[in-house]
């Protein structure tokens, strides 16, 4: 068999052979030509009759020699005429590519001299994270720029990072930063799509554009990708590039890098994800936010799907495992819902306060029962999904706390997604209602009790603005009363007569002494609630009432820690001391009981021992109910962001429900516990009867006995016995009898 190039040099020395005959046969024309031009000088007689014939011959020869002599000089001209032309074009195209290479050199230069600094290839450049987690150290939410721990390829099970490359740069391994190949068809996908479907970046690019560049989309911002991804691919190997990519790349909720995904989203490290796991994580990518599984979790397992037929037409994993994956995936997912995102936000806003400016990643211990919380935002959705439109009410808001102020549930309103707004915290609106605690508190401390009489009638109080006629719900009145009763029915007019009595200036100081902060009136309106509080301080307030009169401050960070979970913050301690007197609070736990029991309250009884108090305001814009069992303090308001009036909504109907449910269910399976009382509550009683003064305590019987009493007078027309002096002077001396225990 002739070799290719033996065949070729034979080739040429054939062609060389033949040009050098052609040659040779036209310098022997050319002389046999030149030596017979003499000869036809000297014409002789027989040469004539020759050269006639010669002549004519050789005319004809010389004819026809001049026309193939012209022919050939016309053919040659057009040779040469076709040579220039080619000639010109090629010196035309060679000085465009000069031209070309100039400018892209110049192109290149310029954007080069502009690149950013490389050797920060390292560095994360961010502010410090904040995460948040709940009292079993699950996470709540992360602030900040979350990384995890930096892994290489090797420390990652295999198939995460095939789930990336599968989804993301199948030729990774085969391009050198730019794919040609993949730019075609996503030109080809998007132009059959008539959109912008499919991207033809590479991972390199990607990952030049995450740590060096913007998200811009100019041209130098390009330029430079290219740029950089040459050079990332020059200095460091695949794996390097691949491992900077999945450790730097966002992946939603804070999240940067493969493992602080899977510790936000699976609560444990990247090490130990699953495949279904890697799929979901793999198709965070494209839109972190959209295929969140806790913003969208159908639309997630949807993705993740897709992800792992990807890694199957990549012959990364067979058919057979990308549907067990699926199947184990469904039956196990964890439970990924957003919940307690409104507490979370408070608590991290504390952050500054507590430890300073932050100058490393920090995480908060928080008191947050993420079972209470999750009771709390389900029966908030529930009610306001059941009776919410047909009662006029859009928002609700919930504190829970324990005995001490640990808050374990705060619900700012029905959906973070649609405000952010935390209407526990950041609302003030008026109480109603739920404010006369305090007014009850500064008449107790003065010497009332519950037993004391009071006069339930229309009152006129006289205000620098004229004469002030407040009323008691629906114009009812009950004639004489005890403290009791007026306080389980919530009357006005007889909290209007306390305050008068007392001084509004002792009940802001009752009120601020349990921790209401706002900017409460001293005026007789404050018995009704006119001064606007928040949930927060309310509910906080309410706590003493509950634990026997200890002073506290709410709280819900237990703990900060820093790097290496160094300890930077420890909460100790619990409030100010005793708040109220040990009698005064236990007074305060008999009248919240019979408001319950048989009150405006009663709508709320959870079948356990429990105090609490309603609140309504004018036209039933707000609607409040707070109360307490022997193991936690809820407070609940219903109403509407723009101070709409709502259709008849009480505290007793719609808050106490509310307050009835989570309670029921929080402490589900849980023993009933009796009220906590630091004392034996004062005495006081209409009658001086010889067994009623025999009686120890004041008990549920002794309230219904002496609300029967009082319903009796009331509907025989006869007053109660005793002169109502007499009976104000015994209260007074049983209640210092009571303090001096």
């Amino acid at each position: 068999m002739t070799k290719r190039g033996t065949s070729s040099e034979s080739g040429r020395e054939l062609k060389g052979e033949r040009r050098t005959r052609s040659q040779r046969g036209g310098k022997d024309g050319a002389q046999r030509k030149t030596t017979a031009r003499p000869a036809a000088t000297k014409p002789s007689r027989r040469s004539t009759s020759a050269k006639g014939g010669g002549r004519n011959t050789g005319g004809r020869g010389g004819n026809g020699g001049r026309r193939r002599g012209g022919g050939g000089r016309k053919s040659a001209s057009r040779g040469n005429g076709r040579l220039g032309w080619l000639k010109v074009g090629a010196t035309a195209v060679a000085v465009a590519a000069v031209w070309g290479i100039l400018i892209l050199g110049g192109i290149l230069v310029y954007y080069a001299y502009d690149l950013p600094d490389v050797s920060r290839i390292a560095d994360t450049g961010r502010r410090p994270s904040v995460q948040v987690v709940d009292v079993t150290d699950r996470p709540l939410a992360a602030f900040g720029e979350v990384y995890g721990e930096p892994l290489s390829v090797g420390q990652m099970p295999p198939h995460l990072p095939r789930a990336v490359l599968a989804i993301e740069d199948r030729r990774f391994y085969d391009h050198f930063g730019l794919d040609p190949l993949g730019l075609m068809r996503a030109a080809y996908v998007n132009l059959m799509e008539w959109g912008v479907v499919q991207g033809g970046s590479t991972l390199t690019q990607q990952l030049a554009k995450n740590v060096f560049l913007s998200h811009e989309r100019t041209f130098k911002r390009k330029v430079q990708e290219l740029l950089l991804s040459f050079w990332l691919e020059r200095r460091l190997s695949k794996d390097q590039i691949l491992a900077l990519y999945m450790n730097r790349v966002y992946f939603g909720a804070g999240t940067y890098g493969v493992d602080a995904a899977a510790q936000r989203y699976f609560d444990k490290s990247a090490r130990e994800v699953t495949l279904y796991e890697a799929a979901l994580i793999a198709g965070l990518l494209r839109a972190p936010s959209r295929y969140s599984p806790t913003n969208n979790p159908e639309l997630a397992h949807q993705r993740t799907a897709q992800v792992l037929n990807a890694m199957v037409d990549a012959d990364y994993i067979s058919r057979a495992e990308a549907e067990q994956a699926l199947e184990d995936g469904s039956s196990a997912a964890p439970d990924l819902r957003k919940t307690g995102r409104y507490f979370a936000r408070w608590a991290a806003s504390q952050i500054g306060d507590i430890v300073g400016p932050l100058s490393q990643d920090v995480k908060i211990s928080t008191t947050l029962d993420p079972k209470i919380q999750t009771i709390a935002e389900e029966e908030v959705e529930r009610l306001l999904k059941a009776e919410g439109e047909a009662k006029g009410a859009t928002q609700a808001a919930v504190v829970v706390m324990s005995h001490d102020g640990a808050i374990r549930a705060m619900v700012g309103g029905r959906s973070w997604d649609s405000s952010e707004f935390n209407r526990a915290v950041q609302a003030r609106r008026q109480p109603g209602s739920a404010f006369k605690p305090f007014v009850y508190l500064a008449a107790f401390e003065n010497g009332l009790a519950p037993d004391s009489r009071v006069r339930d009638a229309p009152v006129q109080v006289s205000l620098p603005s004229g004469p002030w006629n407040p009323g008691n719900y629906g114009d009812r009145y009950y004639g004489d009363v005890t403290l009791r009763e007026a306080f389980a029915r919530s009357l006005n007019s007889v909290a209007v007569q306390l305050i008068m009595e007392v001084g509004p200036e002792s009940v802001v100081d009752a009120a601020e002494r349990l921790g209401i902060d706002s900017d409460l009136k001293p005026n007789p309106s404050l018995a009704l609630g006119t001064s606007e509080v928040s949930l927060l301080d309310l509910t906080a307030a309410y706590v003493p009432f509950a634990n026997g009169g200890r002073g506290i401050w709410p709280y819900g960070v237990r703990k900060v820690t820093g790097r290496g979970g160094s300890l930077l913050y420890q909460r100790s301690g619990e409030g100010p001391g005793q708040a109220i007197a040990g009698p005064v609070q236990a007074a305060m736990v008999d009248v919240f009981q019979a408001s319950v029991g048989w009150g405006t309250s009663k709508g709320a009884d959870p079948g356990r021992p429990a105090g609490g108090k309603t609140g309504t305001t004018q036209e039933s814009r707000d609607a409040w109910f707070v109360g307490f069992t022997a193991e936690l303090v809820v407070g609940v308001w219903v109403g509407n962001d723009d101070n709409t009036v709502m259709k008849s909504v009480t505290g007793g109907g719609l808050p106490a429900r509310l307050w009835n449910a989570i309670v029921t269910r929080a402490l589900e399976g849980e023993p009933p516990r009796p009220l906590k009382r630091a004392a034996e509550p004062v005495v006081a009683r209409s009658q001086p009867d010889t067994a009623a003064e025999g009686a120890s305590g004041s008990g549920p019987a002794e309230a219904v006995g002496g609300f029967l009493d009082n319903l009796i007078g009331r509907l025989t027309g006869s007053e109660p016995t005793g002169n109502s002096e007499r009976v104000r002077e015994r209260d007074q001396e049983r209640w210092e009898q009571n303090m001096r225990r």
